[in-house]
């Protein structure tokens, strides 16, 4: 053995759209993918991140005060 690895090539499953007019209109005209419809709220992260400082603020001024 003589320790070189054998490279095959790889198939071309992917046919570009642009190379002939029929597919690249076809590509063209099909809708882009709708974002999400309901994005969920971010209240809650809000609501929860400033408790969490509050809580922080009053647990050191206490140390620092006791």
């Amino acid at each position: 053995m003589t320790g070189f690895a054998r490279v095959t090539g790889m198939p071309e499953n992917y046919t570009d759209p642009s190379g002939n007019t029929e597919a690249f209109r076809a590509f063209t005209q099909t809708p882009e993918a709708a974002g999400p419809a309901n994005a969920p709220s971010r209240t809650p992260l809000i609501i929860g991140a400033a408790l969490v400082v509050v809580l922080l603020v009053a647990l050191v001024g206490w140390l620092a005060l006791g």
